[in-house]
């Protein structure tokens, strides 16, 4: 006597039907050389960072920046800057930086332009960008945002795209279009939230960036360079990290903040037998 063949149950069916689309999505990616592999580095000038990020960031990928809280969002901007001047300098020498020469394209919501201010061009020549390298664009929505930032990374004439949102308002699905457009397009792209955002993503690498006093603020001397608090919570290409930097926009380079704190110098009056003990 035959037996029914067994069902599966509709929980079964569900996973080896995300299991089917993410091979088919798989054998996509490889006919078209989108494999998640990064090419060319933008490499941060610091040898201990770009060793923990394999030599720098991956170009053609999607990249996260997050400012540690939404008052410090000035120093992720001022991040996301920074690789920005890094990348139009052409100073790269390592590794070949296709998307050097190529500008810059920013996108924000109106709302988080009135919440947090819009760039201001004089201030770029202090990081070292050229302002006419920079394209600025605003939108009504944040959907608006996604759907500018994914046409922007496939234009050619583009080097890097930096997106600025409110965390929470992107899935996995929309990263993972972001991230296929920088592979198409073989630009860099960067998505800017105002406060750290834990939710998956297709992103290489989460910088969570907050502010740290400057060295010459500390001893009195008025303003310094700038000096962020930069902590690596994703790496898909290495280990993650913590590192106190600061900006040298002569050089354009990051550098670690590890100068070492003045010594005090010897009393001229002291007695002789003090001195000398």
């Amino acid at each position: 006597m035959a037996t029914a063949p067994l069902r599966s149950s509709p929980a079964e069916e569900v996973t080896a039907r995300i299991e089917q689309l993410r091979r088919q999505l798989g054998a996509l990616e490889a006919l078209g050389g989108h494999t998640g592999e990064c090419g060319a580095l933008l490499a941060l000038g610091n040898p201990v960072i770009d060793g923990a990020l394999g030599g720098g960031l991956g170009s053609s990928a999607l990249h996260e920046i997050a400012a540690a809280r939404e008052a410090e969002v000035a120093a992720a901007s001022g991040f996301a800057l920074a690789l920005a001047a890094r990348m139009t300098s052409g100073r790269e020498r390592a590794v070949l930086l296709p998307a050097s020469g190529r500008n810059v394209i920013w996108i924000a919501e109106d709302l988080s332009l009135i919440e947090n201010g819009a760039l201001y061009g004089p201030a770029l020549d202090g990081i070292g960008i050229a302002p006419e390298r920079l394209i600025t664009v605003a939108v009504a929505r944040m959907r608006d945002v996604l759907w500018a930032m994914e046409e922007a990374l496939r234009c050619r004439a583009v080097g890097m795209v930096v997106g600025e949102m409110r965390p929470g308002g992107i899935d996995q699905v929309a990263t993972r279009r972001l991230a296929l457009a920088a592979a198409a397009g073989n630009a860099i792209g960067f998505i800017l939230y105002t406060a750290p955002d834990d939710a998956p993503s297709a992103a290489v690498t989460r910088w969570i960036i907050g502010t740290a006093s400057s060295l010459n603020a500390e001893r009195g001397d008025g303003i310094g360079p700038p000096r962020l608090l930069a902590r690596l919570a994703r790496n898909r290409r290495g280990p993650l990290g913590t590192w106190i930097v600061e900006w040298n926009s002569v050089e354009q380079r990051f550098e670690l903040a590890t100068h070492s704190e003045p010594v005090a110098g010897a009393a001229f009056d002291r007695p002789h037998r003090t001195a000398v003990a």
